[in-house]
């Protein structure tokens, strides 16, 4: 009997509820997966980040086998084809499937990769919508038709009225739409206090053949892969969630922006990784939350703010990436142009603030949200770093990074790369704001307050040179002109020595471009 389907399963697409699998039969259709070099070097991937997908796919083939489907599978060990392109286009050939059917995916880069691979052989390519994701595309261009912003806040009111999250009689509870100022909140100097250690997945069989697989084919690769423990299936994923539902939603809220030393968990989920390979759905995850504050779990700020990560930050953003793409990878507003310092793959850095996160990030492929945009994505933004290759950093090196989501929050968000498209207002500050989110300056030699001298916070010497070098943009925006007014009390000293300082930072050796190829 001919092939009458064969079904494209991309490594960010684990869901057995997957629209792709609509009128599957195990009598004349199949599936297809592939594990291809290219998509853990056209970046240069975390280890942990590698292993992540290969894991989870696996497991997903398998069970997909034990329902009886035929899973054409192509092991990274087993072929010689670099690209999905390449590899799909060689088992079309002598599988010969009347049709193709794939879920819209995720990635700008992939869905051109399927399109060529199909056309080259002359089959019929039907491309179906993804059902993981709550606002559909059209959904969102619907939404965005006439605006002129595209503001997360407009975009969150809306869908939440939509999908009836968080309401009743057609109004928000707890009579707001959010509760942001009750999630800023910083720790004091008793820290963060005892927390419960997020539940651990230790390898099973296909994930240490991964470990291995990954160690010894990429062993030149950023990161570690001793810590690895992340949920590779979907019954880990509920695990993960109900963990973090009984110990860390209920402080979620208020210490959601809060850093500490060597806590890199806190209160955070370590869902997202299981979300954007849709091991679970954002509506299992957002109902479940929603539920935990009706029955006195967590209180209405530490809901909401979580809620609004998924509902809010995480469907925007896949939005304003199909919207903008592919211009959105070239945008460069403010014209940035330094290299990606070198201490970003290797953690060699005296800021504590940076060396805690990057090392953090090296270690687990992980760091939270505040980390990511007000550490590692303030100091690139104030440093000047070209957008391309902060945005590749950031994709190689977290284990939740697929492109559709961190591109847009690192060229719109983090970077203000696209002119504010994204972000009314780039999201710069000094090291004072280091200080009061976190104990990190406490073991910094730097003071965060000075901006020149030899114990001036690079942060804070950067944040008076940014200032100074987009004064024309943003002095009189209405969001950023008290930042810019500030300039008017330094003299004329200070202002050259600030330039001069700041200059000083972009020639120091250890800031040099890592030449032994980040982004191969």
């Amino acid at each position: 009997m001919p092939l009458r389907n064969l079904i494209l399963v991309l490594g960010d697409q684990l869901d057995p509820d997957s629209a792709a699998f609509d009128a599957f039969d195990v009598q004349q259709d199949a599936v297809w997966m592939a594990e291809v070099r290219e998509e853990a070097t056209h970046v240069w991937s975390h280890k942990a980040r590698i292993a992540l997908f290969l894991s989870a796919m696996r497991h997903f083939a398998q069970a997909l086998r034990e329902r009886n489907v035929a899973v054409h599978y192509r092991r990274l060990e087993e072929h010689d084809s670099t690209s999905l392109q390449d590899a799909l286009m060689v088992d079309l050939a002598w599988l010969k499937p009347i049709q193709v059917i794939v879920v819209e995916p995720g990635d700008f880069r992939v869905r051109e990769q399927v399109v060529r691979a199909v056309q080259s052989v002359d089959l019929i390519l039907k491309i179906r919508q993804d059902r993981h994701f709550l606002v559909t595309l059209d959904a969102f261009r619907a939404w965005a038709r006439g605006r002129r912003e595209f503001r997360l806040e407009h975009f969150y009111r809306h869908f939440r009225r939509v999908h009836n999250v968080l309401m009743e009689d057609g109004q928000p509870i707890g009579g707001q739409w959010n509760f942001d100022q009750q999630n800023r909140g910083a720790f004091d100097a008793r820290g963060p206090g005892a927390l419960a250690a997020p539940i651990r997945f230790l390898p099973d069989a296909i994930t240490t053949k991964v470990l291995a697989l990954v160690a010894s084919h990429y062993a030149d690769h950023p990161g570690d892969l001793e810590c690895f423990d992340w949920p590779v299936t979907p019954a880990m994923a509920r695990d993960a969630l109900n963990d973090f539902l009984a110990h860390r939603l209920i402080a979620f809220g208020q210490y959601q922006d809060a850093m500490w030393s060597n806590e890199p968990w806190l209160y955070h989920s370590r869902l997202s990784a299981a979300l954007n390979l849709k091991l679970i759905s954002p509506r299992e995850v957002i109902d479940a939350v929603e539920q935990a504050w009706r029955d006195g779990l967590a209180p209405i700020a530490a809901a909401e703010g979580f809620i609004r990560q998924i509902l809010g930050w995480r469907e925007y953003v896949r939005g304003l990436y199909w919207m903008r793409m592919p211009q959105y990878l070239a945008d460069n507003a403010l014209d940035a142009q330094e290299p990606l310092p070198a201490f970003y793959w290797n953690g060699q850095v005296d800021m504590h603030c940076m060396k805690q996160t990057i090392d953090q990030t090296l270690k687990y492929g992980y760091a939270h949200h505040i980390q990511r945009l007000m550490i590692t994505g303030l100091y690139a933004l104030l440093y000047g770093v070209r957008p391309a290759q902060i945005h590749a950093w950031y994709l190689a090196v977290y284990v939740d990074a697929v492109e559709w989501v961190e591109l847009p929050n690192t060229i719109g968000m983090s970077q203000y790369a696209d002119g504010g498209v994204m972000a009314s207002k780039p999201y710069c500050a000094s090291g004072k704001y280091i200080n009061r989110m976190s104990n990190y300056c406490v073991s910094c030699r730097y003071k965060p307050a000075k901006a020149i001298g030899i114990d001036a916070c690079p942060f804070t010497t950067l944040y008076w040179d940014f200032l100074l070098r987009h004064a024309a943009r943003f002095a009189r925006h209405p969001r950023t002109a008290l930042q810019w007014k500030n300039l008017g009390r330094l003299g004329e000293g200070e202002r050259a020595a600030i330039r001069a300082q700041a200059a000083a930072l972009r020639r120091e050796p250890a800031l040099a471009e890592n030449r032994t190829n980040p982004q191969r």
